[in-house]
C-alpha cells in the first residue's frame, strides 16, 4: 500500500510591506519646494548692484574754512539711501539721500583741497568715486567784521524745464566777497564762487512758484543782507491747470506785527478765504466777511514783538469749488 506523502505544515504568509504614507511625501515634496522657493526669493531679493558714482560734482570755498561741495543724483536699481563726501581719500560728511549737498567746516585758510563723493544704498553697496574737483580756501584776514553789501538786480529767468538761471549785479566788501549763496524761503540751496554773478538751477517742480534771494559772503564768514527777491513759477506739467497761488505777495515787518499784501488769483468768484503758513507751518485762516476787493488786498497778523526773528509767509486761496489752491511764492521778513 501506497503511503502518502506527509503534507507541507501550514506556514503564514510573509506581511506585505507597509505602504509609505501619502501624506508624509506630500509634506516632504511640499516643505522641499517651500524651502527651495523662499531660497530663490531671497537670492532675487539680494541687492548686489552698487549704484552709479555721482555726476556734476562741485566745490566752492565759501570763506577761509569752509568749502561747499554740491552734486548731482546717482541712481539704483533700489534706489540710494545717502551719500558720503571725502576730502583727498578721508570721509568729511555723510548725508541722507535727499541732500545734494554739504558744507565742509573746519578747514585751514590757504589750504588746498580734492573732494570726491559716493553713493550707497540699502544694501550697503557703494558707488565708485565722482570725478575729483578741487577747491583752495582763501587766506585769512583778521579781525574783519565788515559785510558785503547786498547783491543787486537778481533776476531770474527760466532755462528749460525744471531749471532756472539766477543773474545779479556782483556786491562790494572791504577785502573780497568769495561766495554768493542762494535761497529759497530762507533755506540755501546753491554757493557759486564770489567771481561769479549767475547761478543755475535745476530740479525745480512744475506749476510751482518759488523765490529767490542772494546773499554775499567773505572769506571771514561775513554775509550781506538778502538781495531783493525774484520770483518764478515754472510752467505747469502738460495737461495741468494753470497755477491759483497768489501773487505779488509782499510782506513789510513792524513791531509785534507782519504786514501782508497780495492779488488774488483769478478764479470765476472772488476769494474770500485764505490759508497762512508761517516757516512751513499752519498759522492761521484768513476770512473776509464782505466781499473782498479785486485788487491787491492787505492782511496784518500779528507776531511776538522781538527783534530779529525770522518769518517766511505763503499763502493759499479756498477756490470756487472748496479746495485749496497752490501756494504762494514764499517771502521772509525779519522783524524790527
Amino acid at each position: 500500500m501506497q503511503r502518502p506523502y506527509p503534507a507541507p505544515p501550514l506556514t503564514a504568509p510573509a506581511p506585505a510591506p507597509a505602504p509609505v504614507p501619502v501624506l508624509v511625501s506630500v509634506l516632504v515634496l511640499t516643505l522641499a519646494l517651500v524651502l527651495t522657493g523662499c531660497a530663490g526669493a531671497a537670492e532675487a531679493a539680494k541687492d548686489t548692484r552698487a549704484p552709479t558714482a555721482p555726476t556734476g560734482v562741485t566745490a566752492t570755498a565759501g570763506s577761509a574754512a569752509t568749502v561747499h561741495v554740491m552734486w548731482r543724483a546717482a541712481a539704483d536699481d533700489r534706489g540710494v539711501t545717502g551719500y558720503t563726501v571725502y576730502d583727498q581719500g578721508r570721509q568729511v560728511r555723510e548725508v541722507p539721500a535727499a541732500t545734494l549737498m554739504t558744507d565742509v567746516t573746519g578747514l585751514a585758510p590757504a589750504s588746498r583741497h580734492s573732494f570726491t563723493v559716493r553713493a550707497r544704498d540699502a544694501a550697503g553697496n557703494v558707488s565708485a568715486d565722482s570725478a575729483p574737483v578741487t577747491a583752495t580756501t582763501p587766506a585769512a584776514t583778521a579781525e574783519d567784521r565788515t559785510p558785503p553789501t547786498r547783491p543787486t538786480a537778481l533776476r531770474v529767468t527760466p532755462a528749460g524745464p525744471g531749471a532756472a538761471v539766477l543773474a545779479w549785479r556782483p556786491a562790494r566788501d572791504d577785502t573780497r566777497v568769495t561766495a554768493y549763496d542762494v535761497y529759497q524761503a530762507d533755506t540755501r540751496i546753491h554757493t557759486v564762487p564770489g567771481t561769479a554773478t549767475t547761478a543755475r538751477l535745476t530740479g525745480l517742480r512744475p506749476g510751482t512758484a518759488y523765490s529767490f534771494t542772494v546773499r554775499a559772503r567773505d572769506a571771514a564768514e561775513n554775509s550781506s543782507p538778502d538781495s531783493a527777491p525774484a520770483d518764478l513759477t515754472t510752467a505747469t506739467a502738460p495737461g495741468a491747470p494753470p497755477s491759483t497761488a497768489p501773487t505779488a505777495v509782499t510782506v513789510r515787518p513792524a513791531h509785534g506785527a507782519l504786514i501782508l499784501t497780495w492779488t488774488p488769483p483769478r478764479t470765476a468768484e472772488p476769494v474770500k478765504e485764505y490759508e497762512l503758513h508761517l516757516n512751513g507751518r499752519f498759522a492761521t485762516t484768513i476770512v473776509w466777511g464782505a466781499q473782498p476787493a479785486p485788487g491787491p488786498v492787505t492782511y496784518t497778523l500779528t507776531v511776538p514783538d522781538s527783534p530779529g526773528l525770522r518769518y517766511t509767509v505763503t499763502l493759499r486761496a479756498k477756490l470756487p469749488d472748496g479746495t485749496w489752491g497752490d501756494f504762494s511764492a514764499p517771502r521772509t521778513a525779519v522783524t524790527p
